[in-house]
């Protein structure tokens, strides 16, 4: 990680589906600091106006290599932001979703990209708030194990997992903001 570069101050929020990432970006927004949205409700929002081809649920594979695609230029569109920059996702979950779709390990597929900040804030399964949607379409059993897939992903890649407490939106961005090193 670039201790001095941009981007020990790209803060990855990752985790269950469903698990109100989105919600904490728009709030971490709503308080002034740069944030990005999740690639994966971009491409789905795209392929349901188009083909569809690279939907989650049709092909897995074409719709993580979709995603590491946005997700790498949504990390250099954010490298010259000077403060925290919050991503809702990230080139890491792409990786972790190929690796699921494919075998390919995500490891090898980010080779020698440039880390995110060392500290990985996961919102973890959260039944009672779970809904899908016409974007959303994985079940809960399916979320719970996306969430273990990349909570041992970061893990392995070296990162430090913070799991988000199960709580309202501005307890939870007060937490990760106190978190910060």
């Amino acid at each position: 990680m670039k201790t001095n570069g941009t981007s020990s101050r790209h803060v990855i929020l990752s985790g269950y589906s469903g698990g109100g990432k989105s919600t904490l970006t728009a709030e971490l927004k709503r308080r002034g600091f740069e944030t990005v949205e999740e690639p994966g409700r971009r491409i789905v929002s795209q392929e349901m106006r188009g083909d569809g081809g690279a939907l989650p649920w049709v092909d897995l594979e074409a719709f993580a290599r979709r995603a590491i695609d946005m997700a790498s230029k949504d990390r250099e569109s954010a490298k010259d932001v000077d403060g925290w920059v919050f991503f809702d996702r990230s080139l890491i979950d792409a990786a972790v979703a190929l690796e699921h779709a494919t075998g390919i390990a995500a490891a090898n597929t980010l080779g020698k990209t440039d880390r995110y900040h060392r500290q990985v804030f996961l919102t973890p399964p959260w039944p009672e708030i779970f809904v899908t949607d016409s974007e959303r379409r994985n079940g809960l059993d399916e979320a719970v194990e996306e969430y273990e897939r990349l909570y041992v992903a970061y893990k392995d890649l070296g990162y430090e997992v913070i799991v988000l407490p199960r709580t309202d939106v501005h307890a939870r961005a007060d937490f990760l903001l106190n978190r910060l090193l």
